[in-house]
C-alpha cells in the first residue's frame, strides 16, 4: 500500500464521475476541517499481507493525527501512486476495516465515494510533518 498523508486545515470534495459500475450511485460534496487527509492505494501484493497492512494503515493515521491533535480523518482512495493495484473489492473492504479501527478508538472518518472520480480541494498546513510518504 501506498499512502501520502497530509494535514489539512480544509479539504473538500464532490464527486464528479462514476468509474466502477458495480457501486451504488452517489452525488455527495463535502467540506472537511482539520484533518488528517489520506490518499491511499491498495497494492496486489497487499493481498498477501494484508493484516500487516491494515496495522501500519492505522497506526501511521494515528500517528500523524497524534502530531497535530486532529480528530477527523479523510480516507481517498488515488490510483495514482503505484503501478500495482489491488481488485477494487479487497480495497474497499481493508479500507472498511480501517475506518472501523478507527471509529473505535475515537476518530471521526470520512470516506470520499469508492469507485469515483472526485474534484477536491486540498488545503495543507505549511509544517514538513503535514506532508508524509508512507511505503506500507
Amino acid at each position: 500500500m501506498k499512502t501520502l498523508l497530509f494535514y489539512a486545515p480544509s479539504f473538500w470534495f464532490k464527486t464528479f464521475e462514476k468509474v466502477l459500475p458495480e457501486v451504488d450511485d452517489i452525488d455527495e460534496e463535502q467540506t472537511c476541517t482539520e484533518a488528517v487527509v489520506v490518499f491511499y492505494q491498495v497494492e496486489q501484493a497487499d493481498v498477501e499481507r494484508r493484516g500487516k497492512v491494515l496495522t501500519k494503515l492505522v497506526k501511521n493515521i494515528k500517528w500523524l493525527a497524534g502530531k497535530f491533535e486532529a480528530g477527523h480523518v479523510v480516507l481517498h482512495s488515488f490510483n495514482h501512486l503505484s503501478s500495482s493495484k489491488a481488485p477494487a473489492a479487497f480495497a474497499q473492504e481493508l479500507v472498511l476495516d480501517a475506518v472501523a479501527r478507527l471509529e473505535h478508538t475515537g476518530y471521526r472518518v470520512t470516506l470520499t465515494p469508492f469507485g469515483y472520480l472526485n474534484e477536491w480541494k486540498l488545503h495543507v498546513a505549511g509544517p514538513s510533518l503535514a506532508k508524509v510518504f508512507k511505503d506500507l
